[in-house]
């Protein structure tokens, strides 16, 4: 079993060391992360410059790029062999409702997924990330899951755990996404130079957060599993538009 690796908040986040050695005994273990944290960064790929890959002293590679591009930079032409498997995180923080659209930690597995693996992207909801030992256990289940009783064709599995210890875990739940709140409005400050600058405002709150959806299993103590898709295709407005241009 070849298992790649990768992440977005950069190769020395402590999330994905733990990561790697959770799985280590599984079969041989490729890790390619960015030089930095790249959170948010979404499925970009870099076209305007050459990528560099260096190696740490742990072994990790790392990549001047984006998430998106470790994993495609891995996969269709530094690795000798293609990867069985593709493991995203773990991610300081939540990925669920419309956070998988922004996300760097799901672009990783959603670029293993375009290329036809099987990809999960692994993320620890809370920010102190006091439990990062959970999240790794809970991909490692997976990784053993998917050895033993692979899924047909390529999947991609957006997961999230909440950040309470292995045993106070209520289960495992699949679950469709939820939906936030608008964002909150831009922070305006200025810089020592005296420009105007701005940070973008936090993710708003749950707003679908109903039975069934990512935001109520884990608000319940249960891991989330949620299976994503790439047609972005709006098939309940296709008639609508037609009807519309007539």
């Amino acid at each position: 079993m070849r298992i790649l690796l990768s992440n977005d908040d950069g190769y020395f986040s402590p999330g994905l060391a733990i990561l790697a050695e959770a799985l280590s005994d599984l079969g041989e273990i490729t890790v390619v992360a960015p030089e930095r944290d790249r959170s948010g960064a979404s499925n970009s790929l870099t076209l305007d410059r050459p990528l560099i890959v260096r190696r740490s002293a742990n072994g990790f590679l790392f990549v001047n790029g984006t998430p998106t591009d470790c994993v495609h930079l891995a996969v269709t032409g530094l690795l000798d062999e293609l990867p069985d498997m593709i493991v995203s995180g773990i991610n300081v923080g939540a990925n669920m409702g419309d956070d998988t659209l922004y996300s760097g930690t799901v672009a990783a597995a959603t670029e293993g997924y375009l290329l036809g693996l099987p990809s999960i992207a692994i993320s620890l909801v809370g920010k102190a990330g006091g439990h990062y030992a959970t999240a790794a256990r809970v991909a490692r289940e997976l990784a053993l899951r998917f050895i033993e009783k692979p899924l047909q064709g390529a999947v991609l599995l957006n997961v999230n755990v909440p950040d309470l210890p292995y045993e106070a875990l209520r289960g495992i739940e699949v679950t469709r996404l939820g939906k936030r709140h608008r964002a909150e409005g831009v922070i305006k400050t200025t810089n020592p130079r005296g420009e105007t600058v701005y940070w973008i405002g936090a993710a708003g709150a749950a707003a679908d957060a109903g039975p069934g959806t990512d935001f109520y299993a884990v608000d319940q103590g249960r891991v989330s599993i949620t299976p994503l898709q790439i047609d972005l295709t709006h098939q309940a407005q296709i008639s609508a538009v037609q009807e519309w241009l007539r």
